[in-house]
C-alpha cells in the first residue's frame, strides 16, 4: 500500500486566467485543491465545472485566504505581483515551512520593463516576506492558453523552476508535470531575474507577431 499522503494545494486568485488554468491541469493529479477567490460564488462555479470533467477530482471552493493556507501543504499565489505582498501578510504565520508558488512577472502598464530593481525578482521580494517559507518561482514562463495546449509544434512546452529547497523543486517539478509540461530546475531563487526577464520578452514577442497567447519555450538539446 502506497503510503505517501495526498497533498493539499491552495489556489489563490483561482478564478483567474492563470489560476482557473492552473486549477483545471491540477485537478487531473493526486492533489486535493482548495479554490480561493474574491469572488466566492465564482469559485464555486470553477470546482462545480472541475468535477464535471473531472468526478474524480478532489476540488472545493473557500472562502478565507488564511484557512486554504492553514490546510495546505502547497499555495499557490495565481496573482498579479501587485497582489502579493498583502497577501504575504495574510498568510504569513500559516506558510511556515510550505512551498509557496509564485507565478508572478513584475510588468509595468505597458509591458516595456519590468518594475523590479535588477538585483531582485518578484519571488525574491516575496521569500523576504515569507521568510520561514519555501518560496518557488513556477508557471511565471507560461501563458494560461499554454495549459490546454502544452504541445506547441509537436514539441512539448519547457516549464522552468527556480528554488533554494531542493526538496520543494522535486516537489514543484511534480506539479508542472501534471500540468502537462516538461519541467526544467533552472537554479535557486535568484534565477527567478532571468525567468521574469524572459516572460517579458515572450509577451512582447506575442504582441508583436501575434502568437495568439499560444507560446512558451523550449530548449532543443542533444
Amino acid at each position: 500500500m502506497n503510503m505517501k499522503t495526498k497533498q493539499t494545494i491552495a489556489v489563490i486568485g483561482a478564478t483567474g486566467n492563470m489560476g482557473s488554468a492552473i486549477s483545471r491541469s491540477l485537478s487531473e493529479g493526486n492533489y486535493r485543491l482548495l479554490l480561493f477567490s474574491n469572488k466566492f460564488e465564482e469559485a464555486q462555479r470553477l470546482a462545480v465545472d472541475v468535477k464535471v470533467n473531472n468526478p474524480a477530482a478532489d476540488v472545493e471552493a473557500v472562502e478565507c485566504t488564511r484557512e486554504a493556507s492553514w490546510e495546505a501543504d502547497i499555495i499557490i499565489l495565481a496573482v498579479p505581483y501587485a497582489a502579493e505582498a498583502e497577501l504575504a501578510e495574510k498568510i504569513r504565520e500559516v506558510a511556515n515551512q510550505k512551498i509557496v508558488i509564485s507565478i508572478a512577472n513584475p510588468l509595468n502598464e505597458t509591458y516595456s520593463a519590468l518594475v523590479t530593481a535588477p538585483d531582485t525578482s518578484a519571488a525574491e521580494a516575496l521569500q523576504k516576506l515569507l521568510p520561514n517559507a519555501k518560496v518557488v518561482k513556477a508557471f511565471n514562463t507560461t501563458f494560461a492558453g499554454d495549459f490546454k495546449q502544452p504541445i506547441i509544434d509537436g514539441k512539448q512546452v519547457d516549464a522552468f523552476i527556480a528554488g533554494n529547497d531542493e526538496e520543494a523543486l522535486l516537489i514543484t517539478s511534480e506539479l508542472v508535470s501534471t500540468a502537462g509540461f516538461n519541467p526544467i530546475i533552472a537554479g535557486d531563487l535568484s534565477v527567478s531575474r532571468t525567468l521574469e526577464s524572459m516572460q517579458l520578452m515572450l509577451i512582447q514577442l506575442t504582441m508583436k507577431y501575434n502568437y495568439n497567447w499560444v507560446a512558451g519555450w523550449k530548449i532543443l538539446h542533444n
